[in-house]
């Protein structure tokens, strides 16, 4: 198995996803080993001095000004954890959290928050053994860090809480107990470090935006095969007309399309059956390279943020220890609202395309909801009509939540981002779309099919354009031609599975 490097500065979002998804083990780099022992002594002198510096030797929030000993340290940690773990709701996937461990202790690997290398040891060896910490997904205002959801990654630390291991559900004691793993008692400053940060929501935005690059690379060969199936006017696509507005997601997804679509006998040209196809597929590359732009500017955000620190107080390289603020989640809020418009823009305009493929009157000539014996058969029409609710559903998750804010922690914490709501909602988006542009490529399959037949050739493939040709096999060896009604949902799935999985995308070209 490969390995992936906890430095604090390498990290990327394919690392994040190989380890997330336990393709690729984690392993603690010594230069980072070294930079913590560094930053710890001075987190130490700071404790036997007795200077009052804000959660080493003061407490939290509104309790900044309260000043804790020596000798209460370790219960201000503890108990910082336990009050801190008030996440509701279904938790986290194991990938979100095995993500958001790998991003906590590359966080504090950068060295800046005055934690033990062995406690972030400790962190590395939750994601060796595969002890997975319950986490809900609700409760974090996404400011002050991801204080919920990340204290409840922290109690299974501590040997408290649940975690999933080996398939049940266990006390996280026993848990850590079954993988021999020892509890970590905090020392001073080290819950604060554990739960101060951006790492559930920037969890959830690192697989959504590595999966939305995916889904745009299928929403662009979903066009593509709808193009074929509706013949369509490749005019359209002419490199002239795009550079003109010089909008580089739209110039790329022009071309991506003319790769797509060249060679092929279901195209047409201006004037040979129409003049103009309507704007589902004539700007597939205005609506599609609006969208590429985006997920690019998300992925951008993420991946700058997998290596940040955003921990509070900082401890700097010449010793001193600030208080700031870079736990706000705002960046990523931003980002994430930016990137659950773009996709569920992607599902809309594919959906466009799946009404025009069943819909007699836009098909160009194809059967009623691509059925034979229609009537008999409903063939799409409720492929379609769950397509319209997963974008009508969209519609409303795509409502920016950094817009909102609610003061807490007294007036202390007057402003925040809602940055994991946004995450949170952005992921669901992926899934709706990552469905509907399933249905999209089941049906434009179904279309070709039925479309050669009607152009009196028996085989799609004697017409798909070569680089389309392997997609469309790759799909017909798991979902064969509906000739009969039968059940749909599993045919979903199985293409949404292709799809997320490269296993179409990766046919482009295979002949």
């Amino acid at each position: 198995m490969v390995s992936v490097s906890i430095d604090g500065r390498s990290l990327d979002l394919e690392g994040v996803a190989l380890v997330a998804r336990g393709e690729a083990r984690a392993v603690l780099a010594q230069e980072a080993v070294e930079r913590m022992a560094a930053s710890r002594a001075i987190v130490d002198a700071c404790v036997d001095e007795g200077l009052v510096r804000y959660g080493i030797t003061t407490g939290f929030g509104k309790f900044s000004d309260v000043v804790i000993s020596a000798s209460d340290n370790e219960n201000l940690q503890r108990n910082l954890i336990m009050s801190h773990a008030c996440g509701m709701g279904e938790p986290f996937p194991e990938e979100i959290v095995r993500a958001m461990i790998l991003l906590r202790a590359n966080a504090l690997a950068v060295g800046r928050s005055g934690v033990r290398p062995s406690t972030v040891q400790a962190l590395v060896e939750l994601l060796d053994a595969g002890v997975i910490p319950v986490v809900p997904q609700q409760g974090s205002l996404g400011a002050s860090g991801d204080l919920a959801p990340l204290a409840h990654l922290a109690l299974v630390l501590m040997g408290m809480g649940e975690a999933d291991f080996r398939g049940r559900r266990l006390p996280g004691a026993r848990a850590l107990a079954e993988a021999q793993l020892v509890p970590v008692t905090l020392a001073a400053k080290e819950g604060l470090a554990l739960i101060n940060g951006t790492q559930a929501m920037t969890a959830v935005g690192a697989l959504a935006s590595r999966d939305a690059i995916a889904l745009g690379a299928a929403a662009e060969l979903a066009a593509a095969l709808s193009f074929q199936a509706l013949r369509g006017i490749t005019d359209a696509l002419d490199p002239r007309i795009h550079e003109l507005r010089g909008q580089p997601g739209q110039i790329a997804s022009a071309a991506a399309l003319r790769e797509l679509l060249d060679g092929s006998g279901f195209t047409t040209r201006q004037g040979q059956e129409r003049v103009q196809d309507a704007y589902a597929l004539r700007c597939v590359p205005q609506v599609h390279g609006a969208s590429r732009d985006a997920i690019e500017y998300a992925a951008t955000v993420v991946g700058r943020e997998l290596n940040a620190v955003t921990d509070n107080p900082l401890v700097l390289s010449d010793g001193e220890i600030i208080s700031g603020g870079n736990f706000h989640g705002q960046p990523i809020a931003l980002a994430m609202d930016f990137l659950a418009i773009a996709l569920s823009e992607l599902a809309s305009i594919s959906e466009r395309r799946i009404e025009r493929l069943v819909n007699p009157s836009l098909s160009n000539g194809l059967p009623a909801f691509l059925a034979r014996k229609g009537g008999l058969n409903s063939g799409f029409m409720i492929a379609q009509y769950a397509a319209a609710a997963l974008v009508s559903e969209d519609k409303v998750l795509a409502h920016p939540a950094s817009v909102d804010s609610i003061p807490s922690s007294a007036n202390q914490e007057d402003h925040v981002s809602m940055g994991t709501i946004a995450a949170r909602k952005a992921r669901m988006i992926l899934q709706n779309a990552q469905r509907v542009v399933a249905i999209e490529v089941l049906a434009a399959c179904q279309a070709i099919d039925l479309r050669a037949l009607s152009m009196g050739r028996g085989s799609a493939e004697a017409l798909l354009s070569p680089a389309t040709k392997g997609a469309y096999r790759a799909l017909r060896r798991c979902v064969p031609f509906m000739a009969e009604d039968r059940i749909l949902y599993l045919d979903i799935e199985a293409a949404r599975r292709l799809l997320m999985e490269g296993a179409l995308t990766e046919a482009v070209h295979a002949d």
